[in-house]
């Protein structure tokens, strides 16, 4: 449970003015990490056991609940030790209160009690649960994610099939080109589960021109563990039925091998493997390189796994992709009628059609929603079956929902967290990686970065993760993030396995269980806040969509709900708002770490207990009708990621220790910026400065060693055509990873700029012929870009240019001479 994980990490993670600061609750705080430990040895188990056994199950969530509590109150002494900061970094003009602030090292009075009752509360809750917990008899496992899953074989009935003949034609193909890069080539079949990649195997596997191309065949469902020893027992029994080697050392059984194999032609097929070590794979290619017939043989594997894939192959694997809805209608008409009835139910074909949709091609889905229909012609029973989830329905072992569920459940634990929470959005959404990201890091979802990273790399770590399972895919790339969605079927299961946590919440939800975490609100005709949230005090999340259709009286009694009842609330998204103002008792919301107000252009100022949100760890002010930036904003020490829109001229000097954690910082509109703050020096964390549509901000650009920025940006080309710019001098130096000058930057400024300055770029090869378009240009200096080869014809059309300056340039100096 990657609860525990976090507690206990956190726990472990306590800064040294955290520590000083728990001193007083130590011994409650040691009995809560004993006993955390004491359960996390036999989680695993627990987590295995829970799927057959209801009671533990409930337990389980319980637990749950108890470690959110445990989460929340050591958050409460990360709070406490940033107020203690502030109160240092910026001290009250009473001299008491001052002395107080720099002194005090240990808890105020109020603080100790409440954080001591809050402890021994959660400790005496752990003892009432412990005598539930230990009927269960568990005991401690490795964490190797094994988790058994179905058996299957080579055998296939061709009339159960639909829409394959395409992509069994494309598979037998592949196997068919001779190799010859000197390896076993393996060719592998990803996609999600319930696609059909292991009935495309077994269709390629029975196809009579690979029997006669491959005189021995062997089938190996590896599925639940890729250990060498068992996949050799595994082969040879394939191959020699009548073999007996259950007791076989490693060593006979590669010998064994040998010998069966020696100088025939195969082909392998192992199925549904999951194994991402890639130690593991080579030791069984090894062996099979070993034999005389390795070179004309071929392997076929199927996974859901790209990682899998480029581990055991060189060749890009083949993606399966979803049946055709003629297709999908073909097979749910196979499993929800006898031959030839459906003729006689055109009304419930016409709800089949329906749900078939909703499949989106996979057809283990289709099939699962005939069967569940097969029979029935009442149409209240097909009416039912539409308008629920699939995740809702009752299933078999062998039913989608099942058969996802495994992909699931071989997840590590914190990426099990970050699945389960993208079901807070609508299905089909589109997702924004960094949107993402924030609120995993929001919520405390990622385990501590290791040295040289930051959380952000731990949840694009994360992202890419789902990526290579094939839960998520991407859609669009925008070089700093990308956009991605998630396919219906999956979302099922995200919502399956959320339940509890997740609920997206319109005018009609009439019940929302006590124990959410996480709220969605989504409706254009939302009048008002819905009642049943008045009762919940857990939420951590609360994201608002269709935000330009609400009304004001909406927003205050959500953030006035928010402040009375969410006191953990870590993520609040209100874009589109039509908030004016922002109530001063927002400050109180000290666990608050993403606040997102984006386009709220009522919004002119921010109240003065702003300061307090001490935890805010991303912010975006981007689109309001903010006038200045106020000081407060630079007290937020924990800030990582800030967006802002402004209307003034000048924004106020970045003070020495302010902002220390700032990666992002985005200028988004601002139209009459003229100059970038002083102190921009004190950002020393900062990685990313985007600027957006701020026409007169920049007049004068240096960009100074920065060896690993490359500033080649692609733009669409009505992009390209609008950006304006205001440059009048750009200097570029010692980049050297610069390939190529930033069109984006440069043609955006063609009417302006009057000085280019190239320095130290040893890697910048030739300038392009668009330079010709700079027509303000006085002076171009290129200095010491040792591998530039030529400038492009016609420089002598800056008919503006005054000074043309070219030193330490060897390739170009053996082309032009002082005359030149």
């Amino acid at each position: 449970m990657a609860e525990t994980e976090r507690v206990l990490e956190k726990l472990v993670h306590l800064s040294v003015q955290e520590i000083r600061l728990a001193f007083n609750v130590k011994t409650e705080l040691e009995t809560l990490e004993d006993t955390m430990s004491n359960i996390k040895a036999v989680l695993l188990d627990a987590e295995r056991q829970q799927h057959h056994n209801e009671k533990l199950h409930l337990c389980m969530w319980k637990l749950r609940d108890i470690f959110y509590d445990a989460e929340d109150v050591i958050d409460d002494f990360k709070c406490e030790a940033l107020r203690k900061q502030d109160a240092i970094n910026h001290p009250n003009i009473n001299l008491k209160v001052q002395f107080l602030a720099s002194c005090c090292t240990s808890l105020p009075p109020s603080f100790s009690l409440r954080m001591g009752y809050k402890i021994k509360d959660i400790n005496r809750r752990l003892d009432e649960l412990a005598t539930e917990w230990n009927s269960f008899a568990l005991g401690p496992r490795s964490d190797d994610r094994h988790v058994l899953r179905r058996e299957t074989s080579s055998f296939v009935d061709y009339s159960d099939v639909i829409g394959r003949d395409e992509d069994k034609e494309n598979i037998i193909s592949m196997l068919m080109k001779p190799s010859d890069d000197g390896n076993i080539p393996v060719i592998p079949i990803v996609g999600i589960g319930g696609l059909g990649k292991t009935t495309l195997a077994q269709l390629v596997y029975n196809d009579d021109r690979i029997t006669r191309l491959f005189p021995l065949k062997i089938w190996i469902c590896v599925s639940e563990e890729f250990d060498l020893s068992r996949l050799l027992k595994l082969i040879i029994k394939s191959v020699n039925k009548r073999e007996r080697c259950d007791d076989s050392t490693l060593d006979a059984l590669q010998a064994r091998l040998r010998s069966l194999l020696n100088d025939k032609k195969f082909l392998l097929v192992l199925d549904d493997v999951w194994n991402e070590n890639q130690a593991k794979w080579v030791e069984l290619r090894n062996l099979l390189r070993s034999t005389d017939g390795f070179l004309s043989s071929k392997i076929i594997v199927t996974t859901r796994s790209l990682n899998v894939a480029s581990i055991m192959s060189s060749i890009p694997p083949y993606i399966l992709k979803g049946l055709s809805l003629e297709d999908c209608l073909i097979l749910f008409i196979k499993w929800a009628f006898n031959d030839g009835n459906e003729r006689h139910y055109p009304n419930l074909l016409r709800i089949g059609e329906e749900m078939v949709k909703k499949c989106k091609g996979v057809p283990l889905a289709v099939r699962t929603l005939g069967s569940l229909l097969f029979q029935k012609t009442d149409e209240s029973d097909w009416i039912y079956i539409r308008e629920n989830e699939i995740w809702r329905l009752k299933q078999n072992e062998n039913d989608i929902l099942p058969v996802l569920k495994l992909s699931y459940n071989h997840l590590p634990s914190h990426l099990q967290r970050c699945l389960a929470f993208l079901s807070l959005y609508k299905k089909d959404e589109i997702y924004y990686s960094d949107q993402v990201i924030r609120l995993w890091m929001a919520n405390g979802f990622f385990e501590h970065p290791k040295q040289n990273q930051e959380w952000e790399d731990v949840g694009k770590r994360y992202l890419n993760e789902l990526l290579s399972r094939c839960l998520i895919r991407k859609e669009n790339d925008f070089g700093l993030g990308f956009s991605f969605k998630m396919h219906d079927l999956i979302h099922d299961l995200a919502l399956e396995v959320s339940q509890r946590e997740c609920k997206i919440v319109n005018p009609e939800t009439k019940m929302v269980d006590e124990h959410v975490r996480h709220l969605l609100l989504c409706d254009e005709k939302l009048v008002e806040v819905p009642r049943v949230l008045e009762k919940l005090e857990k939420v951590q999340t609360v994201i608002v969509q269709d935000g330009s259709k609400r009304s004001k009286i909406v927003d205050k009694s959500l953030i006035n709900l928010c402040v009375s009842n969410f006191k953990y609330l870590r993520a609040l998204e209100l874009r589109d708002s039509p908030l004016t103002d922002l109530p001063d008792s927002i400050g109180t919301l000290k666990h608050l770490r993403d606040l997102d107000l984006a386009r709220s252009e009522g919004i002119c100022e921010l109240p003065r207990s702003f300061c307090k949100l001490y935890c805010l760890q991303s912010l975006n002010l981007g689109g309001t009708g903010l006038k200045q930036l106020p000081d407060s904003v630079q007290r937020l020490i924990e800030l990582r990621r800030l967006v802002i829109t402004v209307e003034a001229w000048h924004l106020k000097e970045i003070r020495a220790g302010c902002w220390t954690s700032l990666q992002y910082l985005e200028l988004d509109r601002c139209m009459k910026l003229r100059c970038l703050p002083e102190g921009m020096q004190y950002l020393k964390s900062l990685r990313t400065l985007h600027l957006y549509l701020c026409p007169r901000l920049l007049e004068h650009l240096q960009i100074v060693t920065c060896p690993s920025m490359n500033l080649k940006m692609e733009l669409e080309e009505e992009e390209d055509k609008d950006l304006q710019l205001s440059l009048k001098t750009l200097s570029l130096v010692n980049l050297t990873s610069l390939t190529d000058l930033p069109r984006w930057l440069l043609q955006g400024s063609s009417s302006t700029l009057q000085q280019l300055r190239i320095r130290g770029c040893q890697n910048l090869c030739v300038l392009p012929a668009w330079l010709l378009n700079l027509t303000s240009l006085h002076e171009l200096q290129i200095v010491d870009c040792i591998n530039l080869s030529v400038l492009p014809e016609g420089i002598d059309c800056l008919t503006n240019l005054r000074e043309l300056k070219i030193e330490k340039c060897r390739q170009l100096s053996k082309r032009y001479r002082e005359n030149g």
